[in-house]
């Protein structure tokens, strides 16, 4: 009885062609994707001239249409193949960033923007369609986990070389790299991805859209979203706030990818940990301690300026090095970000799967992330006002102000981070309300049958 299940194990870690070029084509992508977003709001900004309000309008517009439209996407992916698709989807995504990296002219920003955002709505089904056709019952858990870790791995590399390139040889020269990294995927799933019998069942444009409209009209799942969108629009500060925050108090020289890169290096090294931990809990219960440690992150990194009035500019840590106090606690915050996003993702899609008709999990999986596009609306919209009104563009400054002067001007930009503060705790208290009420009526459903 021991060989057969010894030999069960071998193969189950045993996965076809296409899913490890599915894999190599993904850690392209995501290079390529969080190098372009990391410094998005940058761009906008110091390279193509918008404010920082406009910024945010446009930047969560962008992001947030890419979590609209990837259902969609998934429908049109399997009526053109996945092939097909791949080839669609990489070379949109080639050339919006190269030509993002070659033209800063308002409107033309905006035309290349839609193009990278219908090519990374586009990739997501593919990719993780490809993932399910190319793994079975026996090893499609580790075929998911194999695939997160490209992820995180593709994400964390890509946002590890932004600053050579931004610092070294100008901001706009960071899409030529992301530019690269989207050719290397678009050769590799022209020359090697060639999947045969990926049919299955199909759902059209009209299907997915009766489907958003029943997932709208589920209050227990509107609910829930609008609660979760409270987590992640904090989490979408990252990319909305953070660089521009670091980069103006502490200068060029500073490297919040560096510092974004601290999110997915917690998710990878804790995610499995926390998940056995919270095995035995009910789903809604890991989610709501995910969002308990929300507020308490964006208040550590608030705390950067005032520990940098009352201890000054360096920290030494246990002697071996020194940070700046906003450096520090930045890390901090960020890191209690990652250890939230342990106890909320994976079991937030189990959760939103469970309130599914029978039959309709996948489909309604696919709208799961609908609190991408209210978190990225809000929260980005949010950040180009709060930027503007604590930590405004240098460049809007009056000319010649001295730098006592220019410093009264961001002595209170921390207080950005009290806002996010206030919606992380406002949600988790809205999530103990939900998790009461849902409870009672679902014992009250159970008692009754």
């Amino acid at each position: 009885m021991t060989e057969p299940t010894s030999n069960t194990k071998l193969t189950s870690w045993r996965f076809p062609k296409d899913f490890w070029i599915a894999n190599v084509m993904e850690l392209f992508e995501r290079a390529a994707y969080y190098s372009f977003f990391i410094v998005l709001t940058l761009y906008l900004t110091n390279i193509v001239g918008f404010t920082d309000k406009e910024t945010g309008v446009i930047a969560g517009i962008f992001y947030a249409g890419i979590f609209f439209l990837t259902p969609f996407m998934g429908a049109a992916a399997d009526k053109i193949g996945f092939r097909n698709g791949m080839l669609v989807t990489f070379t949109l995504l080639t050339i919006g960033y190269l030509f993002l990296a070659l033209f800063h002219t308002k409107m033309i920003v905006i035309f290349f923007l839609l193009i990278v955002m219908f090519g990374a709505s586009f990739i997501k089904p593919l990719l993780t369609g490809t993932v399910a056709k190319t793994t079975s019952t026996d090893n499609r858990a580790r075929g998911y986990s194999l695939f997160y870790w490209v992820v995180n791995i593709g994400s964390f590399s890509g946002k590890t070389f932004v600053p050579y390139i931004r610092q070294g040889f100008g901001l706009e020269n960071v899409y030529f790299f992301s530019a690269a990294m989207a050719l290397f995927a678009l050769l590799f799933a022209f020359f090697f991805y060639n999947p045969q019998n990926f049919a299955g069942e199909k759902k059209s444009v009209k299907q997915i859209a009766q489907t958003l409209l029943k997932v709208v009209k589920t209050p227990r799942l509107i609910f829930l979203i609008l609660i979760v969108s409270g987590f992640w629009i904090t989490q979408g500060q990252l990319y909305a706030s953070m660089p521009k925050y670091v980069i103006r108090l502490l200068g060029e020289q500073a490297k919040p990818e560096w510092l974004a890169n601290v999110n997915p290096l917690v998710v990878v090294l804790f995610v499995v940990l926390v998940t056995q931990l919270m095995r035995k809990r009910k789903a809604v219960t890991s989610i709501f301690v995910g969002m308990i440690l929300m507020p308490l992150s964006a208040f550590a990194m608030s705390l950067g300026q005032s520990f940098e009035g009352t201890i000054g500019n360096q920290i030494s840590i246990f002697g071996l090095f020194s940070l700046h106090p906003l450096t520090m606690m930045m890390i901090i915050g960020i890191g209690i970000q990652g250890l939230a996003e342990c106890f909320i993702s994976p079991r937030y899609l189990e959760y939103f799967s469970l309130q599914a008709p029978k039959g309709e999990e996948g489909i309604y999986l696919g709208f799961s992330h609908l609190y991408n596009f209210v978190s990225a609306l809000a929260g980005f919209i949010m950040s180009g006002f709060l930027l503007d009104a604590y930590c405004p563009d240098p460049k809007t400054l009056p000319v010649g102000i001295s730098e006592i002067e220019r410093a009264s001007y961001y002595s209170h930009a921390h207080y950005i981070w009290y806002y996010f503060l206030a919606i992380g705790f406002v949600a988790a208290i809205a999530l103990y309300i939900f998790k009461n009420i849902t409870e009672r009526i679902d014992n009250k459903k159970t008692a009754v049958s």
